[in-house]
């Protein structure tokens, strides 16, 4: 796989990184993961155990914003062989998905953190793998066709120039697919925990989005059917007052594990996401996006 711009050089002694296929080449030394900061935040290498062990790659929430992104791209790419990058790959579960509805598609994935990378690439050698923080995204203008951010916003302290930098390597015509959790009056003991920074509505996320000069093509919310629940759980959460990390963790834990593998839930994702293809959710737990930048 051959990526179908020049990579830009990294900080040590200027190097231009070369990719090799499976992994990248700076001077003299290989590496499987191109990494540009080692000073970064909004996330960390614990809790994507934490929430892998919880949740694993089978909670029907993020099956369900998987499929839905899936279904964006399939809808909104302009070409098969169109360079998509996951921002926020963490372990490649999305990747895997693009790859196998788009095998003729480039695709590439970034973290802010390298541990998860570091594995991912031990298991997909053959996808180029980016550690760096969105706000200051080292990759050139103009080089992607597709940028999918699946709940990554609300991890970063400068919401808008992450966005900014969104627009600025998307080709002209090219799309971003973008979901945050919704409703700032539900933030709880969970989001204080994941590092949330915000909860987002509808309408501020919009407002980011076409102040930074995207065109919005779809405007929805995922979750509209469980939201009920849901809201009742994190209103509960909002007037606990734990001061212990431990405890805090435990109740996370078992708020994912109690719902994951609900036949239930699955089913009423499954039915959201077909009416979802010609209708748009007024409310519900995450908030969606697909724009594009003018062409």
């Amino acid at each position: 796989m051959k990526l179908p711009f020049t990579l830009p050089p990294v900080t040590l002694g200027g190097t231009i990184p070369i990719w090799e296929g499976s992994g990248f080449r700076i001077g003299g030394q290989k590496t499987s993961v191109l990494e540009y900061s080692s000073n970064l935040c909004g996330w960390t290498d614990e809790l994507t155990t934490l929430h892998e062990e919880s949740a694993g790659s089978n909670h029907f929430i993020d099956c369900a914003s998987r499929h839905y992104a899936l279904e964006q791209l399939l809808k909104y790419m302009k070409g098969l062989s169109s360079v998509v990058l996951e921002v926020g790959c963490s372990s490649g579960f999305m990747l895997r998905l693009i790859r196998e509805y788009l095998p003729d598609a480039v695709v590439m994935g970034s973290d802010v953190i390298c541990g998860a990378l570091k594995q991912l690439a031990s298991c997909m050698p053959e996808v180029p793998l980016f550690q760096f923080d969105l706000a200051n995204c080292p990759l050139p203008d103009n080089c992607v066709d597709v940028v999918i951010l699946l709940n990554v916003l609300e991890h970063i302290d400068d919401d808008k120039a992450a966005v900014q930098q969104i627009y600025r390597i998307l080709k002209p015509g090219g799309i971003a697919i973008i979901e945050v959790p919704a409703g700032p009056h539900l933030y709880d003991i969970y989001d204080k925990m994941l590092l949330h920074r915000r909860r987002y509505t509808l309408s501020g996320l919009l407002d980011l989005v076409h102040k930074t000069g995207f065109d919005v093509l779809k405007q929805s919310h995922l979750g509209f059917f469980v939201y009920p629940g849901f809201s009742m759980i994190k209103r509960k959460n909002k007037h606990l007052s734990l001061s212990d990390d431990s405890a805090i963790q435990e109740i996370v834990e078992k708020d994912i594990k109690n719902t994951g593998d609900s036949r239930l839930l699955k089913f009423l994702m499954q039915i959201e996401l077909l009416l979802g293809r010609w209708i748009s959710y007024p409310f519900g737990i995450r908030c969606l996006v697909t724009c594009t930048k003018a062409g």
